[in-house]
């Protein structure tokens, strides 16, 4: 891929798209990465979020057992086969009883590789909302409450951060809509975009092993990488070129999500904004050298893709990934 190909992919992967993943720039060391499989060693969670014209939020209430009665968003686990916006569609109409349309991916969480949850804003487009009369093993009912006198008690407080950004996005979008991009991939892996800007100008890395591409790493799902969490891989990768003790590297947030749900591919791809910059005061004009020939700066010089990927890092306009 000449520059005209980096232009191409970077340009994609900044509008919430990007190529598939072919291979991987950097893996746990041992053995090769074995493909995810749903319930068997991952586990992807699709939660929804939906804000009335009144400002009202869609709750559920739980039939579980261990959280009987307490309310929470519309949420459950990803069954094999389905896509991320399948399984959401799926999960809203069993627990509220409605028909609903993503409008865009608002937070990632995960608790390592193995565990990650896909927050949407999304909105109804039919059903009729399920009453007391409707409950099952799902839930026991669905209503619409004010954001400012939610019910209690909630199963967990984690929700109140996510119906606040969901808020704040209403009110001022921090980053263009996103959606899930139906593209296989066998693993849990992150494709960086690792930026360092200096006077307005905008390097990014690149790997150099077949075409020149944005580099691509491989999440583990040993114990270790479980708890150092999905940074651990992107750290890994920029170990292997960069020395990182004079560095600070910042995660923005994701760019982009890739995932497929059929034919047995289960993985998924997240198209991660990353910075590295120099602790040391002063400026530096040139980025950090690297080590080994497997990874290159690229110096953007095309003017719109410079100005969007500065806009992007000035404005932290990302989706963000929690932990």
């Amino acid at each position: 891929m000449a520059s005209e190909g980096l232009t191409g992919a970077l340009a994609a992967v900044l509008a919430g798209q990007g190529p598939s993943v072919q291979s991987c720039d950097s893996a746990p060391a041992g053995e090769p990465p074995v493909p995810v499989r749903l319930r068997k060693n991952v586990c992807y969670v699709v939660l929804a979020v939906f804000l009335s014209e009144q400002d009202e939020v869609l709750l559920i209430q739980e039939a579980k057992r261990e959280c009987r009665g307490s309310w929470y968003l519309p949420a459950g686990r990803m069954e094999p086969g389905e896509t991320i916006v399948e399984a959401l569609q799926r999960e809203v109409k069993e627990e509220a009883g409605l028909h609903c349309e993503p409008e865009t991916l608002l937070s990632v969480e995960e608790r390592g590789p193995s565990w990650v949850r896909f927050v949407f804003l999304a909105r109804p487009t039919g059903g009729i909302l399920k009453t007391s009369k409707e409950a099952d093993a799902e839930s026991l009912q669905a209503a619409w409450y004010p954001r400012s006198s939610l019910p209690t008690p909630l199963r967990a407080h984690d929700i109140l951060h996510l119906v606040e950004l969901a808020a704040q996005y209403r009110q001022q979008a921090r980053h263009p809509l996103i959606l899930p991009q139906e593209l296989p991939c066998d693993l849990v892996c992150q494709r960086l975009v690792v930026t360092f800007t200096s006077a307005q100008t905008v390097w990014v890395l690149v790997g150099t092993v077949g075409i020149p591409h944005l580099p691509v790493t491989a999440c583990g799902l040993d114990p270790v990488e479980q708890r150092g969490g999905m940074k651990m891989a992107i750290l890994r990768l920029l170990q292997e070129c960069l020395t990182l003790h004079h560095l600070v590297v910042e995660i923005k947030g994701l760019l982009g999500l890739q995932h497929l749900g059929r034919d047995h591919s289960d993985g998924i791809c997240l198209n991660v904004l990353v910075t590295v910059a120099f602790r040391s005061p002063g400026i530096q004009d040139e980025p950090p050298k690297i080590r080994g020939e497997n990874f290159f700066w690229w110096k953007v010089t095309e003017e719109d893709l410079q100005s969007q990927l500065l806009k992007r890092l000035q404005g932290s306009s990302v989706v963000p990934v929690n932990r």
